[in-house]
């Protein structure tokens, strides 16, 4: 299938219920997920995962957050230990399956359910500027009629 001519990408978010909390709290884990997910979606990493545990004002709040910058975009986690919460992007300017990404962040982090959201972004971004001229000369054309 052909990539339409306009439109930038995918951005995909998952917020995750449930969730293992020994899995959440795993600075390891995170930054495995992170490290494994771009090759599995076939992404590719510009630098490695930064993980990072973070504490906030109210103590149920801490978690630990990570990323990734991949050419194409991100992929970026927040977890919330206590509460068995975490929420994942994965924005990407090339097309993926985010169903394989969903199933392997089910189960790394045991998640128990789940809402997950896909958006395409920049659906006015021209992608192949000749096909996209076209377009809009056939508008102007047709609008002139």
């Amino acid at each position: 299938m052909k990539k339409p001519a306009i439109g930038f990408g995918l951005h995909m978010t998952l917020d995750g219920y449930g969730c293992s909390p020994e899995r959440l709290a795993n600075l390891d884990a995170i930054y495995e997920f992170l490290e494994h997910c771009p090759d599995l979606i076939n992404m590719t990493k510009i630098m490695p995962p930064y993980v990072f545990k973070y504490h906030g004002k109210v103590a149920e709040d801490w978690g630990v957050s990570g990323f990734v910058l991949i050419a194409e975009s991100h992929i970026s986690i927040h977890t919330f230990p206590e509460r068995g919460y975490l929420s994942l992007d994965i924005f990407s300017c090339k097309d993926f399956d985010y169903s394989q990404a969903v199933a392997y962040v089910t189960e790394v982090f045991g998640i128990a359910r789940h809402e997950l959201n896909l958006l395409d972004r920049g659906l006015e971004f021209p992608r192949e500027v000749r096909t996209v001229e076209r377009l809009l000369r056939q508008e102007r054309e047709q609008i002139r009629s």
